[in-house]
């Protein structure tokens, strides 16, 4: 990519960062901290994707979704996964009419732009292969009909880290759909006392819209424009190709503790996610440390530990930072 495509690229995210650093302001005046998930969500915004959300109740994520559609003024569902709950519960269904003598679609909560699918991992397979659809294809089939999801459509997926009894574990080919998986940890006691003070006033802050869903759109195709040198396209699958094949990498400790590593998908979705961190700084090209700054929550739930890992407790966590801190830029 030429150095005039790159000038012009930034030029244009330099026109749209007021409106990025209102959406990042309002954003961080509801959710108190958590400043690397609130980072994770609006990364996984800006370059379509979907993000899987792993955190104990009580930490704001139902709020952080709200507060986001508030902020981009995009329609807003959530949906409480249930063991009961069926395909038709989520997706919608074909209803009859008396006085027309037909069935109309009646079309479900996951029409809308952004979606909170609360404890997914409470739902049987049928209806998690229903919001595969919706998530991969961005479209939703029922009553031999297929139609179109709103733009732009976001899926902010949670799951509970502590109760897995009663759960259904998220298949492989699921959680792959998920371009980032963020960890949300209990907020400093720093935190916590400005979380008390701003949320137990008796006016307690509220989103306020500061952008809209075109401009959310036009930010995601902006996106797509930022400049990927070869080499760090090179850095990118060298680091793939060591959770896949570590001995041959050079990582010989990790051999025996990875079953499976990240699928192209994970290449792609690296990609994805460092170019919506180079336009969050300002530039129009991607550096290797973006490329670094992302990649555990784009491997963290790719990467599948052996038995020998569980035995150990080695969790996927160690195995990421091993990988990053040691494969080479070139």
């Amino acid at each position: 990519m030429s150095r005039q495509t790159i000038e012009d690229t930034e030029r244009r995210i330099a026109e749209l960062s007021p409106g990025i650093d209102r959406l990042k302001d309002t954003f961080s005046r509801v959710v108190v901290g958590q400043e690397d998930f609130r980072l994770g969500l609006l990364t996984a915004l800006f370059c379509d994707g979907h993000v899987l959300i792993e955190g104990v109740p009580g930490l704001a994520k139902t709020l952080a979704a709200r507060t986001l559609a508030s902020c981009v003024s995009a329609s807003f569902s959530r949906i409480q996964f249930t063991p009961d709950l069926l395909p038709a519960d989520l997706t919608g269904t074909m209803v009859y009419i008396p006085e027309k003598a037909a069935f109309e679609p009646r079309k479900g909560p996951v029409f809308t732009q952004i979606l909170l699918a609360d404890e997914i991992n409470r739902a049987p397979a049928k209806v998690q292969s229903a919001l595969l659809e919706a998530m991969q294809e961005r479209q939703v089939t029922f009553g031999g009909c297929t139609y179109p999801l709103p733009k732009p459509f976001f899926v902010m997926a949670t799951q509970n880290p502590i109760e897995q009894e009663g759960t259904y574990p998220l298949p492989e080919a699921q959680i792959d759909r998920f371009l980032l998986k963020l960890k949300v940890d209990y907020p400093s006691q720093e935190e916590e006392l400005e979380i008390i003070d701003r949320m137990g006033s008796s006016t307690p802050p509220v989103a306020e819209v500061v952008m809209t869903p075109s401009e959310v759109e036009e930010i995601q195709r902006l996106v797509v424009k930022i400049a990927v040198e070869r080499s760090v396209m090179e850095y990118i699958v060298r680091i793939v190709a060591a959770t896949r094949f570590p001995k041959q990498a050079g990582f010989s400790e990790l051999a025996g503790l990875i079953s499976f590593g990240a699928s192209p998908r994970a290449s792609l979705g690296l990609q994805a996610a460092a170019r919506a961190r180079a336009m969050l700084s300002g530039q129009g090209f991607v550096t290797p440390d973006q490329v670094k700054e992302v990649a555990p929550d784009v491997l963290r739930h790719r990467i599948i530990r052996s038995f020998e890992a569980e035995a150990e407790e080695v969790d996927v966590e160690e195995i990421i930072e091993t990988i990053l801190g040691r494969v080479p830029v070139k």
